[in-house]
């Protein structure tokens, strides 16, 4: 070869990338790019009640580590394995944060795998009345699908970096030690970004840490269903001053706080409550009022019914298990064992199988197969609050002889979606449910509160508590005499729709009579005069009713 075949051959023009290399590595940029968006949005994502862009600036120590880890293997499927290992767990965190913030949106708590797992069942019994078995079974499926597209997207993507990371060994190296130190230059000095996110981040650690105390929790309360100071009392030291009398305890489904002192929403409700006071003075009647805290919020209702029974602080589903399975004397069983025929009418309750209710000690149950209805659908799809009452008037107060009745009902037409309500008829046209006029407004399903105008479903909510309160105040004025005793409160706000950002849990409680002795008897507990609790009524811990119902009428 020649010189100058040598210098033609150095000065040929160089060879570009053609069109399609181009966007191979373009679309390679691309996918690296979006799995580090992905992995940080898994590790950095904030839950509802803390949304902010920000709290993705933070710096997750956990993504150190695992950087680090894969860093420090030379091998290419040793790195991939362990890569896989890191993606599926990153990937059912995730899984993980999506069911932990529909509990911060619902129930405004965060989800507990090990205390709240079967609680998930029961979300599932709630889909399965507002869309049938078909659409529940549906619903399943998707959640499932989505749950394991997303396992199988993390993955992926925690591979891909793991490889990227290998390739560019130096710089990432560099770049983890210069993370580690500002992460924990920024964890000693408590470090923040506006807003109190802190710097740095270690989301899944406290998680763990939060998981490891869940595991102590069933030991503890144990410990506390095991001091009660009424599981030995004989029944003839039990209630002597109700004698005689028939104990109404009527929960409303979501009557909350919110319902008598929200100015949007009180006006309906107390109006309601101030119409009954009137009707009920002239027949003789009293109330006293005050507020009880509820465990739980949004949702959970047998939680909050668990709780005021037993006397114990029922806030996760294992604790209701507990109670269950425990021989903690219950407020039913008090005035079962006293000589009072117990009664449950519980229309909410759909299952043929309900394994916990054995722990009531009902003499009778109604649930809703029991009870018979055959007219329209209303609101959350069972039956009016009516026509329960009706059926429980029919079955469980009208027969004669029978001995005094303690009955537990619970009022359902204030739950979740609050609409279609039904009004009051008369009460000796209800016969089997048919005397309900069929309402014109569609069912929605009791989710689609949250996504609905908030406006329209605070207007909703009113209506509905109102109908109830009116319902059971309208069957007291018709139907309670003399030797009869009624109570009845919420078991929990309404969900965050309702209620906005207040993290307050206390719900009325009402206690009437037309025996002056027995409201002489609750005096000593400072609650208000009338149906209506105002903002300086007496608030107690749900948990602590039972004793102190137990010792005021012992």
């Amino acid at each position: 070869m020649t010189i100058a075949d040598s210098a033609d051959v150095n000065t040929s023009p160089p060879r570009h990338p053609g069109v399609r290399e181009r966007l191979r590595v373009a679309a390679s940029v691309a996918g690296t790019v979006l799995a580090t968006v992905l992995v940080l949005v898994v590790f950095l994502a904030p839950p509802p009640d803390e949304a902010s862009p920000l709290r993705l600036l933070r710096i997750p120590v956990e993504a150190i580590v695992g950087l680090g880890l894969l860093l420090a293997l030379p091998r290419r499927r040793a790195r991939t394995v362990v890569a896989c290992v890191l993606g599926a767990v990153l990937g059912l965190w995730a899984v993980f944060r999506v069911v932990d913030a529909g509990f911060i949106v619902i129930l405004q708590r965060q989800f507990d795998p090990i205390l709240d797992g079967s609680f998930l069942s029961s979300g599932v019994d709630v889909v399965r009345h507002s869309l049938g078995t078909w659409g529940a079974l549906g619903v399943v499926a998707a959640a499932i699908l989505l749950a394991v597209a997303v396992v199988v997207a993390v993955t992926l993507a925690v591979v891909r970096l793991a490889h990227v990371t290998a390739r560019h060994r130096r710089p990432t190296a560099v770049t983890v030690g210069v993370l580690a130190v500002v992460w924990v230059v920024c964890f000693a000095t408590g470090a923040q970004l506006v807003g109190g996110s802190p710097i740095a981040a270690r989301d899944y650690l406290d998680r763990l840490g939060q998981e490891r105390l869940s595991l102590g929790d069933r030991a503890a309360f144990a410990e506390q269903l095991g001091r009660d100071a009424y599981r030995e009392t004989p029944g003839d030291q039990l209630l002597t001053s109700l004698r005689g009398k028939d104990v109404l305890l009527v929960v409303v489904e979501s009557y909350g706080r919110v319902a008598v002192e929200d100015p949007g929403i009180a006006p309906t409700v107390t109006s309601v409550l101030h119409d009954g006071e009137r009707a009920l003075a002239a027949s003789g009647f009293s109330e006293r009022s005050a507020f009880l805290t509820s465990p739980t919020v949004g949702g959970g209702s047998w939680l909050a019914d668990s709780t005021l029974l037993s006397g114990s602080w029922v806030n996760n589903q294992q604790r209701y298990v507990d109670v269950a399975n425990s021989n903690r004397l219950p407020l039913t069983g008090a005035f079962q064992r006293a000589g009072w025929t117990t009664v449950g009418v519980l229309p909410g309750t759909t299952s043929t199988d309900w394994p916990e209710g054995h722990y009531y000690d009902f003499d009778r149950l109604s649930t809703f197969h029991d009870l018979g209805y055959a007219g329209p659908k209303f609101t959350f799809d069972t039956m009016p609050d009516q026509y329960v009452l009706s059926v429980f008037q029919r079955d469980d107060m009208a027969p004669s002889p029978r001995n005094p009745v303690m009955a537990t009902v619970v009022l359902i037409s204030s739950h979740a979606p609050w609409t279609p309500v039904p009004n009051l008829v008369d009460w000796n046209a209800l016969g089997n449910g048919s005397g309900f006029p069929t309402p014109a407004e569609k069912l929605e399903p009791a989710e689609s509160v949250l996504t609905s105008n908030p406006a329209v479903v605070r207007a909703n909510y009113a209506h509905a508590i109102a109908y109830s309160l009116s319902t059971l105040l309208s069957y007291v004025e018709h139907y309670a005499d003399n030797n009869t005793v009624v109570m009845f409160l919420g078991d929990h706000q309404p969900v965050s729709a309702v209620t906005g950002t207040t993290t307050n849990r206390d719900v009325p409680i009402s206690i009437l009579a037309r025996d002056p002795t027995v409201l002489d008897r609750v005096d000593g507990w400072g609650w208000q005069n009338g149906l209506v609790p105002g903002p300086d009524a007496p608030v107690w811990r749900m948990d602590s009713f039972r004793d102190r119902f137990l010792d005021t009428f012992r």
